[in-house]
């Protein structure tokens, strides 16, 4: 390590301009992994939110929620002592180029969230909002239209930011969402009005037709969103493949480094120095061009988190750029690896009379 140091002393320009460029890759990859990891917090947060242990969905919906068409009288399938209707309507504030996703079910259902201010809707056309959309200029008391449906709706409550496919979130009962959704519409009776799912607290039961149902988990259910899964692996190719191109760029510039200094090899292995130190000193010095690299890198784009736009999506998760850190590291000791074989045929008299 001491020889290692000592070189990189002598030739800071030259060792600096790797450190540079392992900067700028780790760089990339810390801000596509939070990029990546707040678009997906956007896409599903709303769901996790419920807290629920199984989803239930009509049978031909393919897993979607937004597919997925139950009636009220579906409910009495469900034995289950803790469970939640639940529809859903995605829209747009008119007036605005506000999109949001309704959320219909019961004032008294596990999956609503605690407010932070104001109450639950009691009455119909009342609704409660997150704050992320209370952010926008929204309040308590405030009405507001959402697409077609003519009512005003009034903010009776607020309660934490949350998502559901990157639009904020509002909570109404089963009536207000019925009728903005499938506007006079006539049912035959309440149990034929619709549903989209029904979550429980506990592992479904399913007491009557179980093939006309389709139970999933809530991990499940998100994996299915639209987009979501496609999003989550695009992204995560381009971190993976910035892995590769780390440990290409740091192979080849410890191998030209090391091609430069063959004649110096040449004299240490005359004098007896064994080709295991030498190794040693090529992995301790890819070492810490990873390591100061990663870690000016992980700096940066912390500090970056705090300028980026409102509406850009960016999420830290510690334990991710950990673990990139040490991928990050590992591949930039990969590619100083490279160099070990040329270090090893270096002949001390070929290289000294050269």
């Amino acid at each position: 390590m001491f020889l290692a140091l000592k070189e990189m002393r002598y030739s800071k320009l030259r060792y600096g301009l790797i450190i540079g460029i392992m900067v700028l890759i780790a760089y990339v990859v810390f801000m596509l992994s939070g990029l990546a990891r707040g678009l997906a917090e956007e896409f599903k947060k709303g769901v996790e939110d419920w807290q629920a242990q199984e989803i239930i969905l009509s049978e031909e919906a393919n897993k979607t929620l937004v597919a997925s068409q139950l009636t009220r009288k579906d409910l009495e399938a469900v034995a289950n002592d803790v469970k939640a209707p639940i529809g859903m309507h995605s829209g747009a504030i008119k007036g605005t180029d506000q999109n949001v996703v309704v959320f219909s079910t019961t004032n008294d259902a596990f999956i609503l969230p605690d407010l932070t201010e104001g109450t639950l809707y009691t009455e119909p056309n009342e609704i409660i909002i997150s704050q992320n959309l209370a952010d926008k200029g929204y309040q308590i008391g405030d009405t507001l239209n959402i697409g077609k449906f003519e009512e005003d709706l009034t903010i009776t409550g607020i309660f934490p930011e949350t998502f559901y496919t990157v639009s904020p979130v509002i909570y109404t009962d089963l009536d207000t969402w019925t009728a903005m959704k499938f506007g006079d519409q006539p049912f035959a009776s309440d149990d034929d009005k619709p549903l989209n799912v029904i979550a429980t607290q506990k592992n479904a039961t399913i007491t009557d037709d179980q093939d006309k149902y389709e139970v999933l988990s809530t991990p499940e259910l998100i994996e299915n969103i639209p987009g979501y899964s496609a999003q989550n692996l695009t992204l995560d190719a381009m971190v993976y493949f910035l892995f590769v191109v780390a440990t290409a760029v740091i192979g080849i510039f410890m191998y030209v480094i090391t091609l430069q200094k063959t004649a110096i090899f040449g004299v240490m292995k005359a004098q007896g120095i064994k080709n295991s130190f030498l190794a040693r000193s090529l992995i301790a010095q890819s070492f810490v061009v990873g390591a100061i690299g990663t870690l000016i890198a992980m700096t940066l784009a912390f500090l970056t988190s705090f300028i980026l736009p409102e509406a850009m999506p960016f999420a830290i998760i510690w334990s991710q750029w950990l673990l990139y850190s040490l991928v990050l590291l590992l591949v930039a000791i990969l590619g100083g690896l490279f160099s070990i074989r040329t270090v090893s045929k270096v002949d001390p008299i070929t290289a000294i009379g050269g």
